[in-house]
């Protein structure tokens, strides 16, 4: 991804890729320290448990209802997720988000540093 000195970014209509936790992946604005992604997972699917190998993130939720999983060494948490809440997902740290509302949950995600390509997520085992 070519980063320019001033990044704007549309959010597009079609999704740019599906994630490894099978969320649909708009790509939003990106520096060289960090970028920016919409995720969207349709109503009622449950996303496949991943780690990351070395990004952390930070995730606004904007529209549905859900449910987020996320465990690090000995500290687990389920979260209740919609609209204005935000959470953040350590690096090497376990997720597994879910839909349970009749509207797709989206939330605009920003990694750092920039997401670095395809193997940097791994799958783990999930709680759903």
């Amino acid at each position: 991804m070519m980063v320019t000195p001033l990044p704007t970014h549309h959010l597009p209509d079609m999704p740019d890729a599906i994630a490894p936790d099978g969320s649909e992946v708009r790509v939003l604005a990106a520096t060289r320290r960090g970028s920016m992604a919409h995720f969207r997972l349709a109503a009622g699917r449950v996303s496949v448990a991943v780690a990351h190998k070395s990004v952390e993130e930070l995730w606004y939720f904007l529209a549905g209802r859900g449910r987020m999983w996320r465990k690090l060494g000995d500290a687990e948490a389920i979260t209740d997720v919609g609209p204005g809440v935000s959470i953040a997902i350590p690096a090497g740290a376990h997720f597994q988000f879910r839909c349970d509302g009749a509207e797709a949950l989206e939330a605009v995600g920003v990694t750092l540093p920039p997401w670095p390509g395809a193997d940097e997520a791994f799958p783990v085992p999930g709680k759903w």
